[in-house]
């Protein structure tokens, strides 16, 4: 079954962009490549952490701000849960959220799951052609959101609307440029509909 197997960040600055994730306590999750690409706006994707409560939540977004992270929506309750959007340094928007509303213990830096979170033009026709790469859907819920399943893949793909997507984190929609983002798998490379690209495992490089 065709899942992420590396997630790759292209950056113009990779020290920076290091320290930043370290801080951030994902450097063991996300891989980093230099890119002068030009890149402007929204670049139709997201990374969503999963954790256990909301002091996890603001231990993260209180690590991502103090790195330098720039707050999209601030750590907050809602009527799903506690979580908060913050933008790295490199552009990337990260949003770290919970289920739970209140705590059952110590905060902590572990999340339970990481979900890419690809803005699709058309959430049908991007479903069709990932599941004729191989990917099988675990969750669909019309034209809105399709989920992946992931396997032992250490990333879940999931597909938004674009538009839906720049609103749940904050951003306007409209962006052009390079993605400045490449994706791992075992399925070859190519190319989605919407210019997300994928490349084999073999070929990712490491940061």
């Amino acid at each position: 079954m065709t899942s992420i197997q590396s997630l790759t960040l292209e950056v113009a600055d990779i020290a920076a962009a290091d320290r930043f994730y370290t801080a951030f306590g994902l450097s063991a999750h996300v891989r980093l490549r230099a890119s002068d690409a030009p890149a402007t706006g929204f670049r139709g994707f997201a990374l969503s952490l999963t954790v256990s409560q909301p002091a996890t939540v603001d231990a993260f977004v209180g690590a991502a701000l103090d790195a330098g992270a720039t707050p999209l929506k601030p750590a907050a309750k809602s009527f799903w849960g506690y979580g908060g959007v913050v933008q790295a340094p490199d552009g990337t928007i990260w949003k770290v959220a919970t289920s739970q509303k209140k705590d059952t213990g110590p905060a902590t830096q572990q999340f339970d799951e990481m979900v890419l979170l690809l803005g699709a033009t058309d959430v049908a026709a991007s479903k069709r052609f990932y599941v004729d790469r191989g990917l099988v859907v675990a969750k669909s819920f019309g034209r809105k959101y399709v989920e992946f399943a992931s396997a032992s893949s250490p990333v879940k793909l999931a597909l938004y609307g674009r538009r839906a997507l720049a609103k749940d984190v904050g951003v306007p929609m409209d962006g052009t440029g390079s993605h400045r983002l490449m994706l791992g798998s075992d399925a070859g490379s190519f190319t989605d509909p919407d210019g997300f690209a994928w490349e084999a495992v073999s070929l990712a490089a490491t940061h």
